[in-house]
């Protein structure tokens, strides 16, 4: 660091800081002008109408008074027609509580969102509570929930809510931009940017064997958390193409992260849906069946109908089209079968009353069979 003495100039050993003595004030000031002098030269050189100068070097600080233009379809005007309309769901039961998300799907209160959010708080007897994004709360009404779909409808007292739009989860192509928005680890109003990964994943959630859902998902790796379930996974106009339901997590192997590592799956809207007016009008719903049940631990490519007693339903589907204990379906109208949690999914998929093209094998040998889908109890 150069020394620059008593402050007026090169020459003296003495720091900057020191108090000059009286005698050699006179000798300073006269240096003082001369400083001066060449300053104000210097300044008028580089600009001095800048501020801040120093000894000839200056600065010179620029705002933005510029409008940063949002179009609607972009992520951030999508995100603001959104979120008014995803709520945060607190279900407390008897062992504790559970956090997750919801979006509204009827202007007058009407709330879908997943049913392990609130399954253990519904059995209990517990309170769901609903906070809409300006941050007020409500009781809210189980109106009807299905396991096997790990759907529920909530109702709020508010009658002047914002519903989302539903897409077509059928027209979603793998590649399309996706939004994913809820409550992930209470941190309400999150919101995740992805693409659909993949399409009808086989994916079972659900809190417990005896609650279990099938999903014939929609796999994006916008990130999921514990609390984004229930939430919309919304396309790139904003319109709800699926409910955000489950995630995939590594095994202890590989640490065991419970977080997002970008395989997160949704319900496609079509079948939520469906099962979203059923609830709304009965407060049931309903899923269809071939009336076989699948041995699931079965290894090999296919659906092993089970070798126990009663696995074939007497007068359902299945025994009407001359299927046995023991056949193995490879094939569900078109589509490739290769576990039984994949004939599950695609038979859930489908509605009550569909005609669906069955192969199988038999012995080795494969034969086809067609039926007509019935309503499961």
């Amino acid at each position: 660091m150069s020394n620059y003495g008593d402050g007026f100039g090169p020459g003296s050993n003495s720091p900057w800081w020191n108090a000059p003595s009286r005698s050699r004030m006179k000798v300073s000031f006269r240096a003082s002008v001369t400083t001066t002098i060449l300053v104000g030269i210097i300044a008028g050189a580089f600009g001095a109408a800048s501020s801040g100068s120093l000894f000839g070097y200056s600065t010179r600080l620029v705002s933005s008074n510029s409008t940063i233009e949002r179009s609607p379809d972009s992520v951030a005007g999508i995100a603001k027609r959104v979120l008014p309309s995803v709520v945060s769901i607190e279900a407390r039961g008897s062992d504790g509580g559970a956090t997750g998300s919801g979006f509204v799907i009827a202007s007058d209160g009407f709330i879908l969102t997943n049913n392990h959010v609130i399954a253990e708080a519904v059995t209990s007897g517990g309170k769901i509570l609903v906070r809409l994004q300006d941050g007020s709360s409500y009781d809210a009404d189980v109106i009807g929930r299905e396991v096997s779909y790990d759907l529920a409808v909530l109702r709020i007292s508010n009658k002047r809510l914002t519903a989302l739009q539903f897409g077509d989860s059928d027209k979603v192509a793998v590649g399309d931009p996706v939004l994913a928005i809820g409550s992930p680890l209470g941190l309400s109003g999150t919101v995740t940017l992805g693409i659909i990964s993949a399409k009808d994943r086989a994916v079972t959630a659900g809190e417990s064997q005896s609650e279990s859902s099938f999903i014939n998902a929609l796999q994006t790796d916008a990130a999921i958390n514990p609390g984004n379930s229930g939430g919309p996974l919304v396309d790139a106009t904003g319109a709800v193409i699926g409910v955000n339901s489950a995630i995939a997590s590594l095994g202890s192997s590989f640490g065991g992260q419970t977080g997002s590592i970008g395989l997160g799956f949704a319900i496609p809207i079509n079948q939520a849906r469906k099962t979203a007016e059923q609830l709304i009008k009965t407060g049931k719903a309903t899923y269809p069946v071939i009336g076989v049940s699948v041995d699931m631990s079965y290894a090999g490519s296919g659906a092993l109908i089970s070798n126990k007693s009663g696995a074939v339903l007497a007068g359902g589907p299945a025994e009407k089209a001359g299927l046995k204990a023991g056949d193995v379906i490879t094939e569900f109208d078109g589509r490739d079968i290769n576990s039984a949690e994949e004939l599950i999914v695609s038979v859930r998929s489908r509605d009550v009353g569909d005609v669906v093209e069955i192969t199988y094998l038999r012995k080795g040998v494969s034969a086809k069979v067609k039926l007509t889908l019935t309503a499961g109890k």
